[in-house]
């Protein structure tokens, strides 16, 4: 069952953080480009073509984190799965709590 929280969590926070960190690398990549084109107009086409290539390899690897957020996303349970399993670990977790209240008391 921890697995499969674990599981959750990756699927649920893995993609959002992967976009927020490239969102972050575009934005200061785009920044720096900027700021060398203002400081040397002369190199504009190369600053420019050394931003598009880091640009699409930034991007790429928010493609593959997709890519990993489906595959892990086929992975989980469905709903009815999880509250079966939830129902079926419940007599075990009452049985195993009366003899530890029934050891305490002897």
């Amino acid at each position: 069952m921890e697995y499969l929280a674990a599981l959750a969590l990756a699927v649920g926070f893995g993609l959002p953080v992967a976009v927020l960190a490239a969102a972050t690398a575009q934005g200061r990549a785009a920044s720096a480009a900027l700021e060398g084109i203002a400081r040397q107009p002369e190199a504009a086409g190369q600053i420019q073509t050394a931003m598009i290539i880091g640009l699409a390899l930034i991007e790429s690897l928010v493609i593959y984190a997709l890519l990993m957020f489906f595959m892990m996303q086929g992975k989980l349970p469905s709903v009815e799965q999880v509250l079966e399993a939830i129902k079926a670990a419940a007599p075990a977790a009452q049985q195993a709590a009366g003899t530890a209240s029934s050891m305490m008391g002897h």
